[in-house]
């Protein structure tokens, strides 16, 4: 049982530095990895999960959309945005794999349609 803690408790903090670096820099999408700190955080410790829930990084990315609220308008363009560019690059190497630019395509096309019509946005 410790081992497992511990594997959540390192899940969790590399979900949470990759989420702060990607608060910062622009093509990193931090939403992602903030979803694994808490989820990782949840189930390592509860004193671990109360400290994260309660900072400002998980309150600014997280907190409307993991209580059922949504998300603003501005988080949810800026992680479109990062997605596409990301994703674009993807698509670009893959020049000699059809079937790769064709699921790359598919990925991101549900990812764009679940961002505007399944996440409810709220205002700022």
């Amino acid at each position: 049982m410790k081992l497992r803690k511990l594997f959540y408790t390192i899940l969790g903090c590399i979900g949470l530095a990759l989420g702060a670096l990607g608060a910062v820099l622009p093509l990193l999408p931090a939403f992602p990895f903030l979803l694994l700190a808490a989820w990782s955080f949840a189930r390592s410790s509860e004193k671990l999960h109360h400290w994260f829930t309660g900072t400002k990084l998980y309150k600014d990315n997280l907190e409307s959309y993991v209580k059922g609220q949504g998300m603003t308008r501005k988080t949810k363009i800026r992680i479109m945005v990062t997605v596409t560019a990301l994703m674009s690059v993807g698509f670009v190497m893959m020049h000699a794999v059809p079937v790769g630019r064709v699921v790359l395509a598919g990925v991101w096309a549900f990812h764009i349609l679940y961002f505007i019509f399944g996440v409810k946005t709220i205002r700022e």
